[in-house]
């Protein structure tokens, strides 16, 4: 099966009321990990890269790795770029083979943000990729992205539908409370689905998408903590709003920090309780198993897609 674009998984999300898990790739067991666990439970797969990712891994290498995974699961997967924040980035992950690109241009001015937004829909769509924007700024750090609170924004959704029609984008992420980021919240988390409720109503039937999604599951931040890490009052977004969020219009929810504490945590745990090993395959295999858990886990109890390939 060759790649794919998001477009029929999105349709049958909407219509389904449940999401696809965009999932952030920066190695080859990080691949396996969330590849292995959606073949286990037949669910479509986003696989996310960002700017970071690609510079890191070597888009080649990234790419023969998605396609390693396609060969071995069979499952439709769309490989996104998270977070392109110029045309030319877009363009070279276009040109690359990717199936799906995020433009972010939310930091800009409303009408330069449809400006750069329209410019990257008029060539990805040329060449049959799809294209997601956003409105609205998410506080965090992730990668490249780093918005203090003060600059945070939730979306207006006045603006969303004109931000569509003129833009031809073919998914919008919005913010209503989540962040990127392990630490989320000074106090107890809540997101607007008041807000998410009336861009629904403005844009029926139009794929809304989540960032800053992850819940920093406790076990994990627990697994660092105990093994040398310092995380206080590391803190997500509950999977129970997550998962309400997925039965409405949200059709894609991206995934990161959960995967990167999951991994972190059991490598910890594993040199705490084995100093002297330095085979990368002994705590390598174990990292790529706790991802392959959380995925699976994601997938069935917060998404929503299993058994939807």
């Amino acid at each position: 099966m060759p790649l794919v674009t998001s477009t029929e998984m999105f349709k049958k999300a909407y219509e389904g009321k449940y999401a696809i898990g965009a999932f952030n790739v920066n190695n080859m067991e990080i691949v396996q990990g969330i590849t292995e666990a959606a073949k286990e439970v037949n669910a479509p797969l986003i696989l996310q890269v960002s700017a970071g990712a690609r510079k890191y891994a070597n888009h080649t290498y990234l790419m023969k790795l998605i396609e390693a995974a396609i060969a071995e699961t069979g499952l439709p997967i769309c490989v996104h770029l998270d977070h392109g924040d110029s045309f030319e980035l877009c363009k070279s992950c276009i040109d690359g083979g990717f199936t799906s690109v995020m433009i972010d241009g939310s930091h800009l001015p409303f009408e330069e943000n449809i400006k750069l937004t329209k410019q990257v829909v008029d060539y990805a769509h040329d060449k049959g990729v799809v294209v997601e924007g956003e409105l609205g700024r998410l506080a965090g750090i992730e990668d490249a992205v780093n918005v203090s609170e003060e600059d945070a924004a939730f979306t207006d959704p006045d603006e969303v539908q004109e931000f569509v029609q003129r833009t031809g984008v073919d998914s919008l992420a919005i913010a209503i409370g989540t962040s990127h980021g392990a630490f989320k919240f000074k106090g107890e988390p809540k997101l607007r689905f008041d807000i998410l409720e009336e861009i629904q109503k403005r844009l029926p039937g139009f794929p809304i998408v989540l960032h800053g999604a992850s819940s920093v599951i406790p076990e994990y931040v627990e697994m660092i903590n105990n093994n040398g890490g310092n995380m206080p009052g590391a803190k997500g977004v509950p999977e129970d709003m997550l998962r309400k969020a997925a039965s409405m219009a949200v059709c894609k929810i991206n995934i990161d920090s959960d995967l990167r504490l999951a991994m972190t945590g059991t490598v910890r745990k594993y040199f705490a309780e084995n100093p002297s090993h330095f085979d990368p395959r002994q705590y390598l295999g174990p990292a790529r198993a706790a991802i392959k858990e959380l995925v699976k886990h994601k997938i069935i109890n917060v998404l929503g897609c299993d058994g939807k390939a």
